[in-house]
């Protein structure tokens, strides 16, 4: 394995908690070692805690987390080649995620060689001491997870680097190092304390609950398809690429009875909770605020901390700069065809989905509503918190890595592969997550598939719905070997979008809204309304043919809108002309904004919404359909696993020489 850290550099380590100096006794720079470091629980939980500070990149909220039916990148710029599955026109991207899940790595088998031979004094510090052997254990396991699941086969290492003999190691089977981070998470969660006995604070740090999930994630990444090929000669035969599990059937079996297992222990011990209000967990989010339903949360900030950039290249729609809000940023939009995944009454949509962008000023903040093109990412948003943050690009929004809701979808689904078909008790799982999406109306949930391919599919789809932009969704269409095949379909249902055609003939065209209130901190805003005009409505407008035109312009930002007058009464009536207010009715003028829906006079956009030349009107959209559009280096047996194709990452292991991806 390579060198991540020579000894381990601890000095590095007391560093970055040098804010906590009240409450550890810290040693000298002379004897930051790991011999001072673990005289002590309190030095020795410094040494765990600081291996959460490399469980999340800003790749994985940004270059990791686009290209899939969830976001697309709105750059141009090797981002935007990672988005598109161009992985030969990277640079020096995609190095970040490989190398720090090795620091948090090495950070853990420091922790889990040391702390088995500390000394306690009582049966409770004996308990610490256990627990903090636990997280180091989970941490480990979460590491080689996130580079597994993008890489393959990686090196693995459960020693401390000083402890190695050589730093050169070859790809080790990934079903080699799945197995050993089951046997740590199975261990984590002997070791580890529920939730409720109080001994961690905070989600930012693994429980038991949270072992436990995290256990199941990787039953089901175990069990389920990857792109493989033969290891036992090197250079590597192409020949032998395919997509496949796993050999061993009865293996297979065995890690969806773990995953099954792990997901019930969660659901039995009756700690965690959906929330009632879906938006209240991004709130939850941005404001540092802890919850039954988050278990497990990316929370490491300071003008220091590791740039992630949460709600910031992941955030929604931002131009310009105000005074209070500060600068936003948002270097993705939210995949037009997600909006229409969801069903109405879903109070997923709007959140997950978000309508409107911010247009920041030092004189006045505005909101401006979304194209379908246009739409934003919306559960990391900065005018949901109380403050700015630690910067303008930290917004110290903490980023879900596990929720309770992916507990009962991943318990649905284990159930459902054990038995070749749903039990009840999945069926009441997946249940109990739409349950929540429609505020437990059980009316407006649809039937549950009763089959094991619909139900599987079901679960397909309700993981994008309640999930969505939670760093998940690209590797769970790897792990279901489906990956290019979905994504090729998404983009053909994208271009249905853009003709209006199969199941989008009806969707709106116009949208009319009015603004009504600023942009602020702690803003209860979640979507803005809107009236849905169609052609006819237009028409009675009685506007001038330019007006008209210009409505209907697609490929100009400065067209595709018209702000227009309507007329409301008391009752909240709208009246689009003031011929059409009934006699004797009062009514107020008021200002309207119409928006045609189609065009890309949007806060952030890649043009319109239209995959055909109208002179005048609309031109073909590249970025859908263009040789260099949405998914444009996407190649089936291929793009499933990463390549080591940046010098910064294979030259520095002499041991990975010639093992490079067969189809790179």
């Amino acid at each position: 394995m390579k060198k991540i850290i020579s000894i381990i550099g601890i000095s590095a380590m007391l560093l970055a908690f040098t804010s906590c100096e009240d409450w550890l006794d810290m040693p000298s720079e002379s004897k930051a070692d790991s011999s001072s470091v673990f005289e002590t629980i309190n030095r020795a939980e410094m040494a765990v805690v600081g291996a959460y500070a490399s469980l999340h990149t800003q790749e994985l909220g940004y270059q990791l987390l686009m290209g899939t039916d969830e976001a697309s990148s709105t750059e141009s710029n090797s981002k935007y080649n990672v988005a598109n599955y161009d992985y030969l026109a990277t640079s020096t991207m995609l190095n970040s995620t490989y190398t720090t899940m090795y620091k948090a790595i090495e950070y853990a088998n420091v922790c889990i060689k040391n702390l088995p031979s500390m000394s306690a004094s009582s049966d409770s510090e004996q308990k610490k001491i256990d627990a903090l052997l636990g997280e180091s254990l989970a941490v480990r396991a979460y590491a080689y997870w996130n580079i597994v699941r993008f890489y393959g086969d990686v090196p693995y290492s459960a020693v401390p680097t000083a402890d190695l003999t050589t730093f050169s190691s070859s790809r080790v089977s990934r079903d080699t190092i799945w197995d050993h981070c089951i046997s740590d998470l199975q261990r984590a969660t002997e070791l580890l304390p529920w939730k409720s006995e109080g001994m961690v604070a905070t989600p930012e740090r693994f429980t038991k609950n949270a072992a436990y999930g995290i256990l199941a994630r990787v039953a089901l990444y175990a069990a389920g398809y990857s792109l493989r090929w033969d290891l036992n000669t090197v250079p590597y035969d192409k020949s032998t690429v395919a997509i496949a599990q796993r050999s061993d059937a009865n293996r297979i079996k065995e890690l969806y009875q773990i995953a099954a297992n792990a997901c019930k222990a969660v659901i039995t011990q009756n700690e965690n909770k959906l929330l009632d209000e879906y938006d209240q967990i991004f709130r939850d989010l941005s404001m540092q605020q802890y919850n039954e339903e988050t278990m497990l949360e990316y929370g490491w900030y300071s003008t220091n901390g590791p740039d992630v950039r949460t709600g910031y290249t992941n955030g929604i729609p931002t131009n310009g700069t105000s005074t209070t809000l500060g600068k936003g940023g948002c270097q993705m939009v939210a995949m037009p065809t997600l909006y229409f995944e969801f069903n109405d009454g879903d109070q997923r949509r709007d959140v997950s989905v978000c309508n409107y962008g911010l247009v920041l000023s030092t004189k006045e903040d505005a909101y401006q509503m979304n194209t379908y093109i246009g739409n934003g990412v919306g559960k990391y948003r900065i005018n949901w918190k109380k403050v700015r943050g630690s910067s303008d690009s930290k917004r110290d929004i903490n980023f879900p890595l596990l929720r309770y809701s992916d507990v009962l979808l991943m318990y649905a689904e284990a159930l459902n592969e054990l038995n070749n078909g749903p039990t009840a008790e999945a069926i009441d799982a997946l249940k109990s997550v739409r349950l929540r999406a429609f505020h437990k109306d059980a009316s407006k949930i649809g039937s549950i598939p009763e089959s094991y391919a619909a139900f599987k599919e079901a679960i397909i789809l309700e993981r994008k719905l309640e999930l969505s932009n939670e760093g998940l969704r690209k590797s769970d269409l790897a792990r279901w070997g489906i990956l290019v095949d979905h994504l090729t379909a998404e983009k053909d249902k994208l271009i249905q979008l853009a003709k209006r055609e199969g199941q989008y003939a009806d969707v709106d065209v116009y949208r009319a809204y009015k603004l009504t209130a600023k942009p602020a901190f702690e803003d209860p805003t979640i979507s803005l309304s809107y009236i849905s005009m169609s052609v006819e409505d237009i028409a009675s407008l009685g506007l001038k043919q330019d007006d008209v035109d210009a409505l209907n312009v697609l490929n100009s930002s400065t067209k595709g809108f018209l702000d227009v007058k309507f007329y409301e009464d008391k009752e909240g009536n709208v009246y689009f002309t003031e011929s059409s207010v009934p006699a004797g009715k009062s009514v107020t003028e008021v200002d309207y904004t119409i928006l045609n829906m189609f065009g890309c006079h949007s806060v952030k956009q890649r043009g319109g919404l239209s995959v055909e030349d109208v002179e005048g009107f609309a031109s073909e959209n590249t970025w859908i359909v263009g040789s260099t559009g949405m998914f444009y280096g996407m190649k089936k047996n291929m793009v499933e696993i990463l390549p080591f194709n940046t010098t910064s990452i294979i030259d520095v292991n002499p041991g990975l020489a010639g093992q490079q991806h067969p189809c790179y």
